[in-house]
C-alpha cells in the first residue's frame, strides 16, 4: 500500500519539486498540498493521511503550532519538518510537538526520501546537520538555555504576526486577546531579543525562521 502524503510549505515551488521527487518512488503517494498550517489541518480532517512534510516557517500558522494541533487531532500521522534551518531551538521544538523527523531544504532529496522511509518504520530520522545540533543540546542543556532567547509559544506567534505586517489591534483579533496583552508581548519579546523596532523584529524572525521569507530551497535532485 502506497504512503499517502501532504505537502505543506506556502512556496508553491519548493511543493511541486518535492512532488516530483517523491513521484518517482512507487510506495509513495502526494495525495494533497497545503501552503499554510491552517490548511494542512483542513486537509487531514478531509482525507486519510499517512505522513505530512511539514515547513516550519508558514504565515499565519508556523509549522510546530500546526503539528501540535494535527497531532492531537489526529495521533497517527507522521510529521517530518522542513526546514532552511537547523537552528536546535526549533528543531527541538518541532521534536517535542510530535515531529518524528527533520531535515533541511537543503539536503531534501535523498535525505528526505531516506527520512520518510525510516519515519514509516517508526523509527525517527533527522539529517546529519540537525543530529549534530540535537546532540549539542542534549550535551550542555545548560548552554542551550543560556545561549538561545527563550521565547514563549504565544510570543512566537506575535513575533510571527508582527513580521508578516499585523498590527496590535489585527493579532488581538486573530489571537482573541485584548490589544493590551499583544504590547505586553511586544515588549517582552523586544526585552528578550534586545531588539528596539519592527524592522529588527521581523528581520529577526526571517532570519531565524519563525516566519517565511521571500525565497525557499529547491530540493536536490536524487
Amino acid at each position: 500500500m502506497k504512503l499517502r502524503i501532504a505537502l505543506a510549505d506556502d512556496h508553491q515551488m519548493f511543493r511541486h519539486a518535492l512532488r516530483a521527487l517523491l513521484a518517482r518512488a512507487p510506495d509513495l503517494e502526494v495525495v494533497a498540498e497545503a501552503a499554510s498550517g491552517a490548511e494542512v489541518l483542513a486537509v487531514a480532517a478531509t482525507q486519510p493521511i499517512d505522513l505530512v512534510c511539514m515547513d516550519i516557517a508558514m504565515p499565519g500558522m508556523n509549522g510546530i503550532e500546526a503539528t501540535h494541533k494535527l497531532l492531537a487531532a489526529h495521533p497517527a500521522i507522521r510529521v517530518i519538518g522542513l526546514s532552511a534551518y537547523a537552528d536546535r531551538q526549533f528543531v527541538i521544538e518541532l521534536l517535542n510537538a510530535g515531529a518524528r523527523g527533520y531535515i533541511t531544504k537543503a539536503e531534501a532529496g535523498d535525505e528526505l526520501l531516506r527520512a520518510i522511509r525510516t519515519v514509516r518504520q517508526g523509527r525517527t530520522y533527522l539529517c546529519p546537520d540537525v543530529a549534530g545540533t540535537v546532540t549539542g543540546a542534549l550535551r550542555d542543556r545548560d548552554e542551550l538555555d543560556t545561549a538561545v532567547p527563550r521565547l514563549t509559544a504565544r510570543e512566537r506567534q506575535v513575533l510571527q504576526l508582527i513580521a508578516e505586517g499585523y498590527t496590535s489591534p489585527r493579532i488581538a483579533e486573530r489571537l482573541h486577546v485584548a490589544p493590551s496583552t499583544v504590547e505586553v508581548h511586544r515588549r517582552n519579546i523586544m526585552r528578550k531579543l534586545d531588539l528596539h523596532n519592527v524592522a529588527e523584529l521581523t528581520r529577526y524572525a526571517i532570519t531565524n525562521g519563525i516566519s517565511p521569507s521571500a525565497v525557499s530551497e529547491v530540493p536536490r535532485q536524487v
